[in-house]
């Protein structure tokens, strides 16, 4: 996620009941972003789109702090689309290290392929241009255009969606997948100016990051909070589905992080036996590597060897 440029907040409207929905909201936020934004790679000027897309994938339900390095290496190593291009996708599976999710490498293998076909090498500033590439998805999308162009979407990652359900809808958590409501509740807080905004998608998301977050929100270092509906009525506990929880340990994705890990530091094809060595029971074992090659992360070859994928 990168900071447009600042823009004007904006002029009141002549009466509160001629305000947009969301306009009390926006100057508080936008001015704390300006003041605690985190110095991000991303949100510099150089960054560029490339490297806002790059980060919108790694983000992806991975935090900043494990992002980083693997973002700062990404871009040293690729920093225009086309260098990425250019390589195997094998390639961007070993890079993205241990991020987790690798399908995400390959998808942002497959979306520099088709920007340097389709585009010249450039990543595309139209919304259904971004949309149209293998691997972006309508969040990614209005991401890059908001972050990297400063034009008018409505950007809903997790943490949004969670400042919004509290500071508006008045609960302590949105659904666990973004619905209807959500999205039109989105687009009536945007404010009207394209780079406003903008800017206001940067900072509703950083507030969620920082401050308004799962748990332990800081509710007194935030600058929305004498307006924040989940507060003024008390705070009253999720009564929705039960939370989805992340478990890790024994999983098969467990199996598929230490089965690519074998590959992505092996500097030629692997046999089935250094692989075997990995996870003691076969039967998940063998689920997970059929897992990888189908879904064309790992390329099996004749005599029983494994390697990252090629083309």
């Amino acid at each position: 996620m990168t900071a447009p440029t600042k823009p004007p907040h904006g002029t009141a409207a002549d009466s509160p009941s001629e305000r947009a929905p969301g306009e009390p909201l926006h100057s508080p936020v936008i001015d704390w972003f300006d003041e605690h934004a985190r110095d991000l790679p991303w949100r510099r000027p150089e960054a560029g789109a490339w490297g806002v897309m790059v980060s919108e994938f790694m983000l992806q339900q991975t935090p900043v702090n494990r992002v980083l390095p693997v973002y700062e290496q990404w871009m040293a190593r690729w920093p225009r689309p086309a260098d990425l291009a250019a390589e195997a996708p094998g390639e961007a599976v070993r890079a993205w290290g241990r991020l987790g999710y690798p399908r995400r490498a390959l998808r942002l293998h497959g979306a520099a392929v088709a920007i340097t076909e389709r585009h010249g090498g450039d990543v595309p500033s139209d919304h259904a241009q971004l949309l149209a590439l293998p691997g972006i998805g309508e969040y990614t999308a209005a991401a890059v255009a908001s972050f990297a162009y400063g034009q008018r979407h409505a950007v809903l990652d997790t943490n949004v969606r969670r400042v919004f359900a509290r500071a508006v809808a008045g609960t302590q958590y949105p659904p666990n997948a973004t619905t209807a409501a959500e999205r039109r509740l989105a687009r009536a807080l945007l404010p009207e100016d394209a780079a406003t905004a903008a800017r206001w998608a940067a900072a509703s998301m950083e507030l969620g990051a920082l401050v308004c977050t799962a748990k332990n929100e800081a509710c007194h270092r935030c600058p929305i909070a004498a307006q924040c509906a989940w507060r003024l009525a008390g705070k009253p506990a999720h009564d929705g589905p039960p939370r989805r929880g992340q478990t890790y340990a024994g999983t098969d994705r467990q199996v598929r992080g230490r089965l690519l890990a074998v590959l992505r530091e092996a500097h030629g094809p692997v046999p089935q036996a250094a692989l075997d060595r990995v996870w003691h029971e076969p039967v998940q074992r063998a689920r997970a590597l059929d897992g990888l090659v189908s879904d064309g992360l790992v390329e099996p070859m004749p005599g029983g060897l494994y390697r990252l994928p090629l083309t």
